[in-house]
């Protein structure tokens, strides 16, 4: 079967619902990661927060606390990678049976769609798990390149390298912020995308209260106007 035949199997509707998810997806982490200074979202606040983490940094003695943040920041995104890992295990099992996924969703009258189907629609589920999988990756190994340049800081606030390292750092520490989120926004719509199994209805109601639930958290929550307080400067 041609891949055109296999879009014909789809409905004008599904294609937009599946159009509409990747278009909020993409949309709304642009939105969240180039957020005006007017209006910040939380990831961009946090950015300086890291920043200034790594100011502290250079003079706090010893810097077992530094370490052992770090190494919570690196623990969270290996929880994260391995159970993306089965998941992604798990959605390939059920493509491989895919015959009884349709077969349940007749006896349940949900559609009368072919297998092919299903498969596809798994498929697209499993394109946002294989996403936040290969984020969560880069993610921890950007925070080991963190923790590597932690180490090379000199102990000494008069050593003219304390400072630009403990920047370096930073930076290094805000880009593997930066995968992680991408890698939880994934996962988000991973499990708005299984609405598809429901139909086209489903998956857009459940893109629209996906994206309300991000922008609370970024834009309108309480988290947000704590961080606000100290008005620190975004970017």
């Amino acid at each position: 079967m041609q891949f055109s035949d296999i879009l014909q199997l789809l409905t004008p509707f599904d294609l937009g619902a599946a159009l509409f998810i990747m278009v909020v997806w993409i949309g709304i982490g642009a939105r969240i990661e180039n957020a005006s200074a007017k209006t910040p979202s939380v990831s961009v606040l946090m950015k300086q927060y890291r920043r200034d983490w790594m100011k502290e940094f250079v003079t706090r003695q010893p810097r077992i606390f530094d370490a052992s943040i770090l190494g919570s920041l690196r623990q969270g995104t290996t929880f994260f990678a391995s159970s993306t890992m089965i998941a992604i295990g798990g959605g390939l099992a059920v493509m491989g049976n895919a015959d009884a996924v349709a077969s349940l969703a007749e006896d349940f009258n949900i559609s009368q769609a072919p297998a092919i189907v299903w498969d596809i629609k798994i498929a697209f589920v499993l394109l946002f798990v294989t996403n936040s999988f290969l984020k969560f990756v880069w993610a921890h190994r950007l925070f080991g390149y963190c923790s590597v340049v932690m180490a090379a800081v000199p102990n000494d606030i008069t050593d003219p390298a304390a400072l630009p390292k403990a920047a370096q750092a930073a930076e290094l520490n805000i880009s593997a912020a930066r995968s992680f989120n991408r890698g939880l926004r994934a996962i988000y719509f991973a499990i708005t995308a299984l609405f598809w199994l429901l139909g086209p209805v489903a998956l857009v109601l459940a893109t629209l209260f996906t994206l309300s639930i991000i922008w609370r958290r970024e834009f309108n929550s309480h988290s947000r106007t704590v961080l606000m307080q100290t008005q620190p400067k975004a970017g």
